[in-house]
């Protein structure tokens, strides 16, 4: 279990360095956009490397490098990523309604959380 976990934290720091560094690049190369690009940029590409890293290790038997490749590299790079793969993985066995459901709620309820989030912290700051 503790070789487990050191593997996501590597991977994670990794991922999440990475994530980093291609909005820095991405901010260089195109200067500030009014959409952020970087984010954008690393949700699509952290979630096509889940598809065919998924894939991959599955077909060739290397599943025991999930914890360090999907789960800590592309979950730091982007947990959009493990997003993008659980509804997908509803959605192939066949259960669209619950795909999107978790679509809907994941996306909705985020952005609630968010506002709400933004308000309470207002409010407490505001209240000192």
């Amino acid at each position: 279990m503790l070789m487990t976990v050191l593997q996501v934290a590597l991977g994670g720091a990794l991922g999440a360095s990475g994530r980093y560094l291609s909005g820095v690049a991405l901010m260089r190369a195109f200067g500030p956009q009014p959409m952020p690009v970087g984010v954008l940029f690393v949700n699509i590409l952290g979630s096509f490397l889940m598809g065919a890293l998924v894939v991959f290790l599955g077909q060739r038997q290397l599943t025991h490098f999930n914890p360090l490749l999907a789960t800590g590299f592309l979950g730091g790079f982007t947990t959009f990523s493990s997003f993008s793969l659980e509804a997908w993985t509803m959605i192939e066995r066949g259960d669209m309604a619950l795909g999107a459901a978790y679509i809907g709620i994941s996306v909705s309820a985020g952005l609630l959380g968010l506002v709400a989030g933004l308000y309470m912290m207002r409010a407490i700051l505001g209240a000192l």
